[in-house]
């Protein structure tokens, strides 16, 4: 993602105004997210209003190379650097949607990327925690977001695998790469009633998108779909 996205896509805030060749946010990108939606999210389930209308919001084109920006409403994933992409919208929508999230919620993402996913969070929940381990990704993420004025999300540089432990418990998790294991760590920071999902399965292979719900200090389990995510680092891959 180019420095050029980060400090000058500020699409909410002038949304008349082409500064240095970047293209802000205008009908056709807008026009090209509620086709988005309409096709390949509510079109293929996704039904909670919110998270529809975050998904409408969100400006995805700012969270992606600049190269790529032709391609920003197509419902596929793309490469974001650091070995990294950007989920496909409709993953994004579904793994949202599962978490059953409310306005009052405290979600704790692992994994923030490009900071796409955040942003659609942080349109529905009260507050949003994203910490990612590589220190580039998350530099330009935090600016983008910042730039974008999502005040609701803090940041943080380090091994998600560990979480948060001072801002939880969280009433969601959502972790955003491959994982052959639940991180016992995440399970102790998630609220009683509170639900964490997860591509689970081989990293290096498919995974089955996963939701856990913790009821009465047990966890309830069920297998949503297949996906495929790029392997978590860090800890998660020494086990």
């Amino acid at each position: 993602m180019k420095k050029t996205l980060l400090f000058l896509c500020i699409l909410s805030l002038i949304p008349s105004v082409v500064i240095a060749g970047v293209i802000p946010d205008n009908p056709t990108f807008q026009a090209a997210r509620d086709k988005l939606v309409e096709n390949h999210i509510a079109g293929r389930g996704i039904a909670d209003p919110q998270v529809l209308a975050a998904m409408r919001s969100v400006p995805r084109h700012c969270f992606i190379p600049e190269r790529l920006v032709s391609r920003a409403y197509a419902d596929t994933a793309l490469p974001i650097g650091e070995g990294q992409t950007i989920s496909q919208p409709y993953v994004v929508a579904l793994m949202t949607e599962s978490l059953k999230l409310s306005g009052n919620h405290r979600v704790l993402e692992i994994g923030t990327g490009s900071g796409y996913q955040a942003a659609v969070l942080a349109k529905i929940v009260k507050k949003v925690y994203s910490i990612e381990i590589k220190e580039k990704l998350h530099a330009e993420s935090t600016r983008l977001l910042k730039t974008l004025g999502f005040a609701n999300i803090e940041t943080r540089h380090g091994d998600g695998y560990f979480g948060w432990k001072e801002a939880a418990p969280f009433d969601a998790i959502m972790i955003t790469a491959a994982v052959n294991h639940v991180p016992p760590p995440l399970l102790k920071q998630l609220a009683e009633g509170g639900r964490l999902i997860l591509p689970l399965g081989n990293p290096f292979s498919y995974q089955n998108l996963t939701l856990i719900t913790k009821t009465r200090g047990d966890y309830v389990t069920r297998q949503i779909t297949g996906v495929l995510f790029v392997p978590m680092t860090g800890h998660a891959m020494e086990e």
